[in-house]
């Protein structure tokens, strides 16, 4: 659906990874790669638990199945932030810096220059002591250096570790209560209970041309209700 959909719109997307059930028919998790400006806004309503109402092709007696299926959208993160970190200036009052006299052994030079620096980022706490080199300023380039790394190290821990909560809080778990949507082959129905929205033209929302409407109508409503909020919160 997420592909046609792609298609229909003329957005750049690609399968970057996916796993077929054993039997070789179905899937078992899938991943969708769309490069397109504005493709997040659209698609981050489709996160949550879709439920699917069908007659399974081994279905001797005509039964209808249910299953449901975790959707997560995540948006793209920007692989330039790390280097954006490795090239950033810092404000002054992000920095302390001190010098002092080297430790240790290195000779009467060492034990009477101020060459050594250590470098504290105050937001984080991360601390860098350098006294490698005789001289105070390679040993502040390179107390940057390691402490720029640092930090690129700790936005890249913290973004991994918000996707992890991002995928969570989509999906907790794929359980048909949580349901967000509603796909039945019987009825050629699609409903999306955010909304109260149905469609009767499945197919066409599986081709990824109806799809739009679904998508509009849950909107919709999220608009409406941040203007009650907003309204509400104005007459407090």
């Amino acid at each position: 659906m997420y592909i046609r959909f792609s298609q229909v719109n003329n957005w750049r997307y690609e399968v970057m990874s996916k796993t077929n059930h054993a039997s070789g028919k179905g899937i078992v998790e899938a991943t969708l790669w769309v490069n397109q400006p504005g493709s997040y806004d659209r698609l981050r309503h489709e996160a949550g638990v879709h439920r699917v109402q069908r007659v399974p092709e081994t279905e001797t007696k005509g039964r209808v199945h249910t299953s449901a299926s975790g959707v997560v959208v995540l948006p793209k993160i920007d692989e330039t932030d790390t280097d954006s970190v490795m090239l950033r200036k810092f404000k002054p009052d992000e920095l302390r810096i001190d010098v002092m006299r080297a430790s240790g052994s290195g000779g009467q030079h060492v034990n009477t220059t101020e060459s050594a620096v250590r470098i504290t980022h105050l937001p984080t706490g991360i601390t860098v002591n350098i006294q490698d080199e005789r001289s105070q300023h390679k040993n502040k380039d390179k107390a940057m250096t390691i402490l720029r790394s640092r930090l690129a190290e700790r936005e890249m821990r913290e973004k991994t570790e918000k996707e992890r909560a991002s995928r969570l809080d989509q999906v907790s778990t794929v359980d048909r209560s949580d349901k967000i949507r509603t796909y039945n082959y019987q009825q050629n129905r699609v409903t999306d209970h955010r909304c109260n929205f149905t469609l009767y033209d499945l197919e066409n929302c599986m081709n990824g041309t109806k799809l739009d409407e679904i998508i509009d109508a849950v909107e919709s409503k999220e608009t409406n209700e941040r203007a009650n909020e907003l309204i509400s919160s104005l007459s407090k």
